[in-house]
Parts: structure tokens; sequence; C-alpha cells
């Protein structure tokens, strides 16, 4: 193994650490599934799941990286060889992710392009789906690439690229801008959108509280499935991250900082949304209910038309769209970076090779989702990818952790310089707890997945998109791990 390289301070790591877990999901995810299973019951029940799931497993990824020194792959090739397998497929979960996630980053770069003199005009759907993304009819009508969708998607992985170029180096200085810029713009558009006509009624749709709705366990599904995502957790992430900490940190002091900081920006990101969607309604004359919309229709469908609205709207559309870029940039390298520590450790190779080769391939990967069926296959693959990876790591990590290694041993280390110290219910969580929650989420996914096929698509369409991904990410894994330990036999300091 490799020199151990460090943040430059414990600001970088901690706005890092933010920086990974706040992204697109935390502006046109968190507010729509808080709205649609009851409000404030939902966001109840989200902060109950943080502190008893999201926290603890947190942890335990800070503590494997902080304990073991090492990237995912290496933290669990130091439980036993038999589950370095398992940090590989964290990683490649993390690339199937990042394959896509970089073309909604070029698409949001468009869009900061067309902000400047709001391009999109009045039919913001149309400008939309027929000219930017050129959408086919089919998920196998693929169509030809899009060149604006591919240029955008080439300058944001040089972006990535020279985000990470020294690692934690380069990474700590970065985030300085990446994760305050998107927060001052975040409370601009809050600032803005609750001042605006019709923003109280957008408010009363988000946070209105529907206590029946606990009783629903698509509910309990939802507020588990976000927690896991917006953490950015069993992506192997926290584990690399955790790993470039200096001696004495504070692991249980840091995660809780990080893990309340991203639910606060998820909720206020929810408040700006609404607050602009009431005043929509407003102008429109139709109920917050019709123009209430999630993911990517909102930030390239309604906000644009909003934006034509507001004064000075290209300003507006400007700042909306530079938020869109930073909140995706620290989630996307942070992923990069993740998988260059695991392959630097455990191969050897020279960081730049790795991080240039990394870039090749996901743009070579992401030319599918330049096509015009790319929102399809991106549909397709993230559903997979963030509903079977995710909690398929999470649990298997719990139980090598928890089964395969003492818990004990790492609280200890934990507690040895945490103001706030670790009791044995955080072993009980990890063990007993975490394990039944994982394989609750994950029988719901594949029972759904198998009655009916994601989306409607044709089971095909799944199968290339969705199952196989996740079989060959489990082969590739096993004949990585197979590879570094017979590169290190003999060699290798437990």
């Amino acid at each position: 193994m490799g020199k151990v390289e460090t943040w430059p301070g414990r600001g970088s790591f901690v706005l890092a650490a933010i920086g990974s877990a706040i992204g697109l999901g935390n502006v046109w995810r968190f507010p729509f599934i808080a709205y649609k299973y009851g409000g404030g019951a939902f966001i109840l029940v989200y902060l109950v799941s943080l502190f008893i799931i999201g926290i603890p497993i947190l942890i335990l990824e800070f503590a494997l990286g902080y304990h073991f020194k090492s990237s995912a792959p290496g933290a669990l090739r130091r439980i036993s060889s038999r589950w370095e397998w398992l940090g590989w497929f964290a990683l490649l979960a993390g690339f199937g992710v990042v394959s896509y996630y970089v073309v909604v980053m070029g698409w949001a770069a468009n869009y900061f392009v067309y902000s400047a003199n709001l391009a999109w005009g009045e039919n913001t759907e149309s400008f939309f789906f027929n000219k930017v993304l050129n959408l086919s009819n089919s998920i196998f009508s693929i169509g030809s690439i899009r060149l604006n969708i591919l240029l955008g998607l080439i300058v944001c992985w040089v972006w990535i690229l020279l985000s990470i170029w020294k690692g934690p180096l380069t990474v700590g200085r970065v985030v300085y801008v990446t994760v305050t810029v998107p927060w001052l713009i975040l409370i601009v558009f809050v600032i803005r959108g609750v001042t605006l006509p019709g923003a109280m009624e957008g408010l009363k749709y988000y946070l209105t509280p529907n206590f029946a709705q606990l009783r629903n366990p698509e509910l309990w599904h939802a507020a588990f499935s976000q927690i896991f995502f917006t953490l950015t957790i069993g992506f192997g992430v926290m584990i690399a991250y955790a790993a470039f900490l200096p001696p004495k940190s504070d692991i249980v002091n840091n995660a809780l900082l990080i893990a309340l900081a991203d639910a606060l920006t998820a909720f206020i990101a929810g408040i700006a949304v609404f607050a602009t969607l009431g005043y929509h309604a407003y102008m429109v004359g139709k109920p917050v209910s019709e123009v209430a919309k999630g993911g990517p229709s909102l930030a390239f469908v309604v906000y644009p038309m909003i934006i034509n609205s507001l004064p000075g709207a290209r300003l507006c559309g400007l700042l909306f769209f530079a938020m869109l870029l930073t909140l995706a940039v620290d989630s996307a390298f942070s992923l990069v970076e993740a998988i260059s520590a695991g392959v630097t450790e455990r191969f050897g190779w020279r960081r730049w090779k790795v991080n240039v080769g990394i870039m090749i391939v996901g743009i070579l990967v992401g030319l599918i989702y330049t096509t015009s069926a790319g929102l399809y296959w991106l549909d397709v693959v993230d559903h997979f990818v963030t509903h079977l990876g995710l909690f398929s790591v999470a649990l298997l990590q719990c139980i090598a952790a928890g089964y395969f290694y003492s818990l004990r041993t790492l609280r200890v280390s934990i507690n040895e310089y945490s103001d706030i110290k670790l009791g044995k219910s955080w072993e009980y969580l990890i063990k007993y707890l975490v394990p039944p929650v994982s394989i609750f989420l994950l029988v719901c996914s594949l029972r759904k997945d198998i009655i009916s096929p994601y989306g409607g698509y044709p089971r095909l369409a799944t199968f290339l998109g969705g199952w196989l991904p996740i079989f060959l990410f489990v082969i590739i894994s096993i004949v990585l791990a197979r590879i570094a330990q017979k590169r290190d036999a003999g060699g290798f300091t437990p």
C-alpha cells in the first residue's frame, strides 16, 4: 500500500463529505417525496430514520476508512479477504451512477448558457424534450448522439478531473467554493421565494402533516431509501474520505455534523422549491398539485418557466443552473475519487493515469445517455443501481463488520478522540437493525421489479440496463479482488 494522503484540514474533510452528500436529490427528490408522503409526517419519519439508520451507517463507513486507513476494497480486505469484492462492487455501483450523473450536469451546463438569453422560450417542455434531448418515442429508438449534450458531458468530466487531480489536496481546496456557493444561492432563492405571491400556498402543500400516512409502508420505504441515497453511503465514498483523515480525528462529531447539514439543506431546498411553485401556481391560476413536479422536469421544464416570469430572469437563470452545477459536481467527483483511491491503493498505479482512465471510460459509457433515448436508459440504470446496489452494499457491509470483525474494536477506536462517545447501542443498530431494514428495502424493490418491469419498459430493456449491469458489477468485483490479492500475496500488511 502506498503513502496515505491526508486532508489539508478538518474543514476540508467536512465540506467534501457534505458536498458528496448534498446533491441534486436534495433539490428535486426530497421535497417531492415529502409532499407525496404526508409532508411534516414524512419529515418526522425521515429524521427518525436518519438517527437510527443513516448516521450509524455513516459512522461505520467513517470508522472503516479511518481505522484501516484504506479505501473501500482495502478496508473490507482487512476484515477478511472474502469481503474485498464488496468494496469493489460499491465503487462500481458509484461508477454506474456517475456515468449518467455527469450527463445531467451536462444538461445543466447547457442551460447555464441558455440562461444568458432565456433560449428556452415560453414552451419550456418542448424545448427540453424536443430540442435539447430530441427524445425518441421508445427506449430502443436510440437515434443519434446530441452534440450539445456530448460537449456538456466532456466539459463536466474535465471539471471533475481537475477537481481531484491531486486527491484530497485538490478536493480540499475546491469544496470551499463548490459547497459554499450553492448554499448562498439557495438562501437567495429561499428569501426570494417566500416573498412571492402564492408562496405560502406552496409551502402548505410541502409541510402540512398528514399523520395518517404513518400507517403507509411506502412512506417508511421512501424515507429509508432517501437516507441511503442522500448520505452517499454504500458507494465507498465516505470510507475513502475518512481514510485521508489525520490521527486523533473526531469521527462521531464529524458524522453528526455532515448528516445534519445534509438534512437541513434538503429541508431548506424544499422551502425554496415549493415557495416558487406556489408562486407559479398563483400566476397560472392552477392548484399547486397540478404544477408540482420532481426530477428533471422540475429543473429543466418547470423552473425555466418560473424564471421567465421573475424580475431579473436572466440572472435568476444563471444563479439557478450555477447552483445545480455546483451541487452536482461535489457528488460526482466524490464518486470518482473513491474509485481512484481504491485503484491507486490496491494496484499502485499513478493517480493521474487512473483519473484520466476513469474519465475516458466514463465518457464512453455516457454516450448512450447523450442519444435520443438517453433519458430512458438513464432512468432504468438509476433505478437499479441506486435501489439494488445501495441496499445490497449497506446490508453486506454491516454483516461484514458486525459478524466478521469486532464492532467493539471499531467503537473503541472511534471513542478515543470523539467528544460524543458511542455506546453499545451503535453495535446493536449495525448488527440487528440495519440488516433487516436493508433486506426489507431489497425485497420490496425486487418484488416490484419482478412482478412488473420498472417504469413500464420492455423486460429486455430492464435486463440490459438494470439486471445485467448489477450482475457484471459482481463478476468484475470478484475478478478485481482476486487480481489485487494475487498482486500483494505475501506482502499485504493485515
